[in-house]
This record gives structure tokens, C-alpha cells and sequence, in this order.
């Protein structure tokens, strides 16, 4: 469960009495997330999102990831916005913590992704990149390429404990992935973390379909390639349970996303390499929590095998067409 700093009912009726939003009715600690500690708070006038912020969190990046949810919600996106207190500012203190209270979007994450889920999601990834094209602030990708290899000599030492030659096998990887990743694709602002449990969906009463109506958890996002984005999402997507992958999910995922925004002939010729650098990305830093998260800890621990086997799938295609792009 993703709660690391308790909050007292004195502290939480202070805090909120900073806010033009009504009296604290329910505060509920929400199991989702790894970051930062997360809270369902309902008051006498509405639901909304407390999140505290971490220690993994760098204070620094807060008013970019605040900024950017108004920004994206100023410009139609279903997005949290967050609230600004009576003195004005988003971001707050609370036992401790940079805090900020956020709106609450309804809906539910997929637990059983379905074609329709991946092409709707293209979609709203799309418009995404599109409308913060125009965001005035910028965040290097800490988590790209050039962070890789800092997070591999970290956890390199007991790599083997978790499968053996496992050190060997991310070493020769990373080396070919620093020497060939491109430098020139098409870039601007990503969300970098659309795995499922961020995306919100609703089902239309009438055609049945499914729709987005939240993207959430924006505290991964960066300035990076486009398309880096698409291949996070056919990773965090597109593989069943049993580790096959699904070109019939990618193929709608990257239908959806080119109908609104097309991809460079560049981008698709590159969409392998970056799809094996974002398997890269999520297997080091489970690898890091696999290895350091303490005994007891109220997370639970993420498989990095996962995105072993996910890699081993694209290093053995040969082009984009693997993905379903005709």
C-alpha cells in the first residue's frame, strides 16, 4: 500500500481549512502507486486526491509536474488539476511533506485490457503530446538512456541473485542500446508512465466502447522522444499474462495514436530499438527495488523478469511491422 507518512485528523482538518473545499468528511490511504503517499479525501463538497510527496520525489520537479496537470487541463485534456489554497499556491506542506490536493477524476483502470482499451489509449496519448507542445517548462528524462547504466552499477553487484547472468546479459545490452539510441526524433513533453493503473476509463452506455477519461500519476513526466512514450505503452500494454505479445493491441494502439498525431517514417523505423530501451528502463529499476526494498515494506515488490522476457521479445524482430504497422 502506497502510504509511507500517516496523517493525523488534526493535520488533515488544518491543511484543508486552507482550501475552499469544504469540511474533511473521509480520508482514505489508496494501495496504488509506489512514489508517493496518496489519499482519497472526501469533504462536504466533493472527492478529491491528497497526494504527500516522498523522499523519491525531488522538490524541485513539483511545480513542472503541477504546472504541467493545469496546463493539460487547460486545454481539455482529462487530467487531475490541482487546487490552489486561499494563500494562492498549489503546493503546500504537510507533516513534513510538499503536499497538494488534486480533482478527482471518475472511472476505472483496465485489469483486463481488451483492443478497444489499447486504441482508445493511442488516442489520448496522442492528444497529450499535442497539447503540451506548447508547455513553457522542460524536464530532462532522468530515467533515459544516460540513466541506465547509474541504476545498473547500482544493483550490478547482485544481479545474479536474481537470475544468473543476468549482469552479463544487461551489460552487453546496455552497451549496444548507448551506441545506437537515436538523438534526433521528434521530441517534447511525455508522460513516460502510462501503464495502466494511470489511465481511467468509462464504458459508453450507448455503443458499448470504451472511452478515456483520465490520464493520472504525472510524476514520471519529461521532456524526451515522442515515440519513446508509444514504446513505454506497448511494453506496459500489449503483453498477455502468459509473456506472448499481442499485435493485434499494438496494432490499435498505434492506430489510435497516428490518427491524431502521425509518426515519422524515422519514428516507426526507430520504435524497436526504443521499445527495448523502455524494457531496459523498467527492468533496472525493478531490479533496484527488488534488491533494496526492505523486508516488511508496505510495497509491494515488481517482478523484473517481467521485462526480461519483454526485452528478449524485441531484440529478436526485425522492423516495426512486428507491432502490427502495416
Amino acid at each position: 500500500m502506497a502510504v509511507y507518512t500517516e496523517v493525523s485528523d488534526e493535520e488533515l482538518e488544518e491543511f484543508v481549512a486552507g482550501y475552499d473545499i469544504g469540511e474533511v468528511v473521509s480520508c482514505k490511504g489508496i494501495a496504488e502507486g509506489v512514489e508517493n503517499s496518496n489519499f482519497l479525501l472526501q469533504t462536504d463538497r466533493g472527492t478529491y486526491i491528497l497526494t504527500l510527496y516522498e523522499k523519491r520525489t525531488r522538490a524541485e520537479d513539483l511545480p513542472f509536474f503541477l504546472g504541467l496537470m493545469e496546463h493539460l487541463a487547460a486545454r481539455g485534456l482529462a487530467c487531475p488539476t490541482p487546487l490552489h489554497g486561499r494563500d494562492g499556491q498549489a503546493l503546500r506542506r504537510l507533516c513534513g511533506r510538499p503536499a497538494a490536493i488534486v480533482t478527482f477524476l471518475k472511472g476505472m483502470w483496465p485489469r483486463r485490457i481488451t483492443v478497444g482499451h489499447c486504441g482508445a489509449l493511442g488516442v489520448a496519448m496522442a492528444e497529450m503530446h499535442l497539447k503540451g507542445a506548447d508547455f513553457a517548462l522542460s524536464r530532462p528524462n532522468a530515467l533515459s538512456v544516460a540513466g541506465w547504466r547509474p541504476l545498473f552499477e547500482a544493483a550490478k553487484g547482485r544481479a545474479d541473485e536474481v537470475r544468473a547472468g543476468l549482469a552479463a546479459m544487461i551489460e552487453g545490452e546496455l552497451t549496444q542500446l548507448e551506441r545506437d539510441w537515436p538523438a534526433d526524433l521528434p521530441a517534447g513533453l511525455i508522460h513516460a508512465d502510462l501503464f495502466p493503473d494511470n489511465v481511467f476509463f468509462l464504458t459508453d452506455r450507448r455503443t458499448r466502447e470504451e472511452r478515456v477519461s483520465g490520464l493520472i500519476d504525472f510524476y514520471f513526466a519529461c521532456t524526451d522522444s515522442l515515440a519513446y512514450d508509444v514504446a513505454i505503452c506497448l511494453n506496459a500494454w500489449c503483453f498477455e499474462p502468459d509473456g506472448s505479445f499481442n499485435a493485434t493491441k499494438a496494432r490499435h494502439l498505434l492506430a489510435g495514436y497516428r490518427r491524431v498525431r502521425p509518426l515519422a517514417a524515422r519514428e516507426l523505423e526507430a520504435l524497436p530499438l526504443l521499445a527495448r530501451g523502455a524494457a531496459m528502463r523498467f527492468l533496472l529499476t525493478r531490479l533496484y527495488d527488488w534488491l533494496n526494498t526492505p523486508a516488511g515494506a508496505l510495497v509491494k515488490r515488481k517482478d523484473p523478469l517481467e521485462y526480461l522476457r519483454k526485452l528478449r521479445f524485441h531484440q529478436g524482430i526485425a522492423g516495426p511491422g512486428a507491432y502490427g504497422i502495416e
